[in-house]
C-alpha cells in the first residue's frame, strides 16, 4: 500500500466526472427512460389474452434475459449496420455509432427486466377493480392507463430503481465500444500516468459510494411503499 500514489488523481477528477460520469449517467438515464417504455409495451402484450400478442413478448423477454448483455452489445454494434444495409440495399455498412449503439443495446436487453417487473406489479393489482373498469365501460387501454397502471405504479418503483442502479454499474461495459465512460476515463489517466492500480481503486470506491447510497434511498422507498399499503 505504501507505493501507490494518488497525486495524480485531483488533475484527473474533471476529466473523470465531466467527460467519463457525465457519459455514464447519459447512457444510464435515456437507456432507463426508454427501456421502462419499452418494458411496459411488452408487459402489456404478455398479459394480453391474445397470443398474437403474448407469445412475442414472451420469446422476446426469455432469449433477452438468456443470453449476455456483453453479446448484445457486441450484435448491434457489429452485425445491425450489415443487416440495415441489406434491408435497405446499401453498398456499405450503415453507421450506428458507438453511443447510439450503446443506448439501444441496453434498452433492449433491460426492457426484458423492465416488463417482468412490470408484469409482476400489473398482476398485484386486485382483480376486482379491473372488473370495475369493465362495468364503467371502460375499454383494455383505459382500464391499463386510468386505473391499473397508476396503483401498479407505486408497488413497481422500489424494484424499478434497484434495476436501474443495476444499469448503472452495467454501463461500464461500454469500454468494449472504445466510448470514455467513468471507468474508461480512468483506465486513460491511469495508463498516462502508470497509475491504474489507484485509478481503479478511485473508481471502485466511487461506484461503491454512489451505488450503496442509492440502494439506501430504494430500502427508505420500499419502506414508504409497505407503508401506503
Amino acid at each position: 500500500m505504501s507505493e501507490l500514489d494518488f497525486s495524480s488523481l485531483a488533475g484527473a477528477l474533471p476529466y473523470l466526472f465531466k467527460t467519463g460520469m457525465a457519459l455514464t449517467l447519459s447512457i444510464t438515464a435515456l437507456s432507463a427512460i426508454m427501456g421502462i417504455a419499452l418494458g411496459t409495451l411488452l408487459a402489456i402484450m404478455r398479459l394480453s389474452p391474445l397470443r398474437i400478442f403474448s407469445v412475442p413478448a414472451g420469446i422476446y423477454v426469455n432469449v433477452m434475459r438468456s443470453i449476455p448483455l456483453l453479446l448484445v452489445i457486441f450484435w448491434f454494434y457489429f452485425l445491425v449496420p450489415y443487416i440495415g444495409a441489406w434491408i435497405v440495399g446499401a453498398d456499405r455498412p450503415i453507421k450506428v455509432g458507438a453511443f447510439r449503439s450503446a443506448v439501444v443495446s441496453f434498452t433492449l436487453f433491460e426492457a426484458a427486466y423492465f416488463c417482468e417487473i412490470m408484469r409482476t406489479g400489473i398482476q398485484s393489482i386486485s382483480r376486482g377493480q379491473v372488473s370495475a373498469g369493465v362495468a364503467l365501460g371502460l375499454n383494455y387501454r383505459q382500464i391499463m392507463t386510468n386505473i391499473v397502471l397508476p396503483q401498479a405504479a407505486r408497488n413497481m418503483l422500489p424494484s424499478l430503481f434497484t434495476r436501474i442502479i443495476i444499469l448503472f454499474q452495467d454501463t461500464s461495459l461500454v469500454y468494449v465500444l472504445s466510448l470514455t465512460d467513468f471507468l474508461g476515463a480512468a483506465s486513460k489517466i491511469g495508463q498516462r500516468d502508470g497509475r491504474l492500480t489507484e485509478m481503479y481503486l478511485f473508481v471502485a470506491a466511487v461506484y461503491l459510494i454512489i451505488c450503496f447510497s442509492a440502494s439506501r434511498l430504494v430500502k427508505l422507498l420500499e419502506k414508504r411503499v409497505q407503508v401506503v399499503r
